[in-house]
């Protein structure tokens, strides 16, 4: 146990070779095939790992290859504080910075990359979408939601490697919105929405987050009002996805499961090109007025990698 605490540490016990003798290009060369966080612990263990931890070629090859694209649209909405130049800060910096949550469009967007695989994520408003009927009042209002808020805590790689990210739906992506869209009741049901974007090259997932009943606290407890659920049990749900370069996806599914939030898989599509934005355009429908459905919460739009869905457990499509 004593040498193999003094070897991890850089000392040497009777002339054996320490982790400490590596050369740091040598580290380096191992740190490149480790993700991020693994990166984060390794550079714990003695000096030469953590100046390797920190050199520029480590973090490079995690930033995704358009990252100065992304960086710009950052520092385009960036609203508090000075806009240091990101060309001048080390590439652990900039991972860290794309790391948090970055937000354009007039704050009714935001995206920042996933901090074990460093992978685009993106989280789009209710407020950013086409809604029938949203300007009269007697069918959707905007509702504050201290559920659809939460404290994204965002580590400082290599300072603080066990932060963790709040969830409050088990899905890795709460919101961050103060407000969200609910129904009261409506025989048209039509949300639509479109992006332009540059994503890095990959294939990725689109999820509607909605949530059947009113959710309040009460006592700090999580509960819901169920007052004007209705309808939702009769037709399936249909969700739509088309792309500028002709990619299409669908899916349907019945509303159920009162008072949990809920990512609705809309559907995938490829970036084949991460320097050229590709525009996406999406929507979920229930325009059978043979009947009238309420009791809704629209609360976002999520895009992400799709190596993240293939870690949760899907719902069942009809």
């Amino acid at each position: 146990m004593g040498a193999s605490a003094s070897s991890a540490g850089g000392g040497r016990r009777g002339g054996q070779t320490a982790l400490g003798d590596l050369p740091e290009n040598c580290v380096a060369e191992v740190l490149l095939r480790l993700d991020p966080p693994e990166i984060c612990r390794m550079a714990r263990l003695n000096r030469t790992f953590r100046g390797a931890a920190s050199g520029d070629g480590v973090w490079e090859s995690k930033l995704p290859g358009n990252y100065a694209r992304l960086l710009a649209v950052a520092a385009a909405g960036f609203e508090e504080g000075p806009k240091a130049a990101a060309e001048a800060l080390p590439k652990k910096e900039l991972y860290a910075r794309l790391c948090r949550r970055n937000r354009f469009d007039g704050g009714r967007k935001e995206f920042w990359l996933d901090k074990g695989g460093g992978g685009v994520c993106m989280s789009i408003s209710s407020r950013a979408l086409s809604i029938t009927g949203i300007d009269d009042r007697r069918y959707w209002n905007f509702i504050p939601n201290d559920e659809s808020r939460y404290l994204y805590k965002i580590e400082r790689y290599c300072s603080n490697p066990h932060g963790s990210e709040d969830s409050c739906d088990g899905c890795g992506f709460s919101c961050r919105f103060h407000s969200v869209a609910y129904l009261s009741q409506i025989w048209w049901f039509e949300v639509r929405g479109e992006l332009e974007f540059c994503f890095p090259e990959g294939t990725y997932s689109l999820f509607f987050r909605v949530h059947v009943g009113r959710p309040f606290k009460r006592l700090g407890r999580r509960l819901y009002s169920s007052e004007h659920i209705h309808g939702w049990d009769i037709k399936p749900v249909r969700f739509q996805l088309s792309t500028s370069d002709g990619q299409q996806a669908q899916s349907k599914c019945y509303l159920t499961n009162p008072g949990v939030w809920i990512n609705h898989h809309v559907g995938d599509f490829v970036v084949k090109d991460s320097n050229e934005p590709i525009t996406i355009r999406f929507a979920m429908v229930q325009i059978d007025c043979t009947h009238t459905k309420g009791g809704l919460c629209v609360d976002s739009v999520v895009v992400k990698p799709q190596y993240i869905t293939q870690k949760k457990a899907h719902r069942n499509y009809v």
